[in-house]
């Protein structure tokens, strides 16, 4: 009856401990991430450069604040503005991603007019194939928006 006891004691001062640990370490990883993650944006900060993936990354982000949709901006204009050729009448498959950015900077809630009408200033000055899909595209956001 004593050692029942004593297995069952054991037994929940374990799992009492095993829930500590883990308690214990979990928030080092947490910061660790955090961490990792400071690190990253400053090296991309440093580099100065971007791709079109880090742009779409800084748009979808709802939490992106308006600097850091004029940087990815300024960025998609300075290195990726020039889409393309297009395939006989058919947008180039890489249009989509422009596309993406586009709607998703209408739809974001830190955005504002200069910088919807600096990025399609700029798509439509090195792109002028694309004009009638970067109209379009920019319709679709702004209805979206509902304005």
């Amino acid at each position: 009856m004593e050692i029942i006891f004593v297995l069952k004691a054991l037994a929940g001062l374990l799992a009492i401990l095993a829930i500590l640990v883990g308690l214990f370490l979990y928030p080092k990883k947490a910061a660790k991430k955090k961490e990792l993650k400071k690190a990253q944006k400053q090296k991309k900060k440093r580099t100065g450069l971007c791709s079109l993936e880090d742009v779409l990354a800084s748009v979808r982000d709802k939490k992106s604040s308006v600097e850091e949709l004029q940087e990815a901006i300024e960025c998609l204009v300075k290195y990726h503005a020039k889409i393309p050729n297009k395939l006989g009448i058919r947008a180039h498959q890489d249009f989509d991603i422009y596309e993406e950015i586009i709607l998703r900077l209408c739809h974001h809630p830190q955005t504002n007019k200069d910088l919807i009408l600096k990025l399609d200033r700029a798509l439509q000055k090195q792109n002028p194939t694309y004009s009638h899909e970067l109209n379009n595209a920019l319709s679709k956001g702004l209805n979206a928006r509902g304005m």
